[in-house]
């Protein structure tokens, strides 16, 4: 039996969390709470991802530290290597906690608690009601866009296979220059 074909299909592409956003949300919203926003951000990880986080995913490589992630959707391995705002919030994460992202009170999220707690804190610093958790996706995808890798590295980093990196990267990136992005898009 074949696959019924989606209803409704989501296209939010243009919302991403700009540079500001993340610092306008951080000055009003608690620490676990700006911790979920900015791993998200750093990573790619969608909510259920984010919130499975442990110290048992961070590798140390002859380059630095890495996150090695099984992805709970497409069950891809992400290679995400670990820049400075991440090795931040890891750093920060008191030694005897093995989840990365918890409430207040040190206990595990659930996906619903993690963005529901990242939408109250949007609406309270007055960000667009358009930004969601789930953003945070396409925001790290342009990150590694703008700095330059090679689309087998944001596969990598992303979790993705190759084809599903060079759509996502035409979907995210559709302002580019055709002859930039025909170039970005050599693996």
């Amino acid at each position: 039996m074949g696959r019924l074909p989606k209803a409704y299909k989501a296209d939010r592409a243009e919302v991403v969390w700009t540079e500001a956003d993340p610092a306008t949300f951080t000055a009003l919203a608690p620490e676990w709470a700006s911790r979920i926003l900015l791993a998200a951000c750093e990573t790619g990880l969608r909510p259920g991802d984010l919130i499975k986080l442990s110290r048992a995913h961070i590798e140390d490589t002859p380059g630095g530290r890495r996150i090695r992630i099984r992805t709970n959707k497409r069950g891809r391995v992400a290679h995400i290597p670990v820049l400075p705002r991440m090795a931040a919030i890891l750093d920060a994460t008191p030694k005897d906690r093995l989840l990365i992202l918890t409430n207040t009170n040190g206990q595990p999220l659930t996906e619903h608690r993690a963005s529901e707690g990242v939408r109250q804190r949007r609406d309270k610093a007055k960000l667009s009601d358009r930004l969601r958790l789930q953003d945070a996706r396409g925001t790290a995808a342009t990150r590694p866009l703008n700095a330059g890798l090679s689309l087998a590295q944001i596969a990598s980093f992303m979790g993705w296979g190759l084809r599903h990196a060079q759509n996502v990267i035409e979907h995210y990136a559709p302002d580019l220059p055709p002859a930039s992005l025909t170039a970005f898009l050599r693996p």
